[in-house]
């Protein structure tokens, strides 16, 4: 899944690992250094025109963090069909989710890791 992203993305992409939302820094904080799993998760990942949230490639997971304006966002409905349709599972978590149940959203996770077989 070699991909070439422009350098506006990556730009971008640079840009929101410098300054994550407090969820997003939360989250990372419990996947980064394989963590979770022994899962090599990368963050703010420029993607076919997107900017994944977090990634494992090995895993086929992207994790999304979202805030209330992705809430029914027929945007992220065509971009999750496009990932899944590359063989892509994805995990949607609300802000308030991560903030305030951190532990469980991690168990979720590695639950969707062991049940792809990971």
């Amino acid at each position: 899944m070699r991909h070439q992203p422009k350098p506006l993305a990556r730009a971008r992409a640079r840009h929101m690992r410098a300054d994550p939302t407090l969820p997003e820094a939360m989250l990372w904080r419990a996947l980064r250094d394989r963590q979770l799993a022994r899962a090599k998760f990368r963050r703010q990942v420029p993607l076919r025109g997107y900017i994944l949230d977090f990634v494992c490639f090995e895993a086929r997971l992207i994790i999304e963090v979202d805030g209330g304006q992705h809430g029914d966002s027929a945007s992220d409905i065509a971009r999750d069909a496009l990932f899944r349709a590359e063989g892509l599972r994805i995990l949607r978590f609300w802000n308030d989710e991560v903030l305030q149940h951190l532990d469980d959203v991690c168990r979720h996770i590695l639950s969707e890791m062991r049940n792809s077989g990971e």
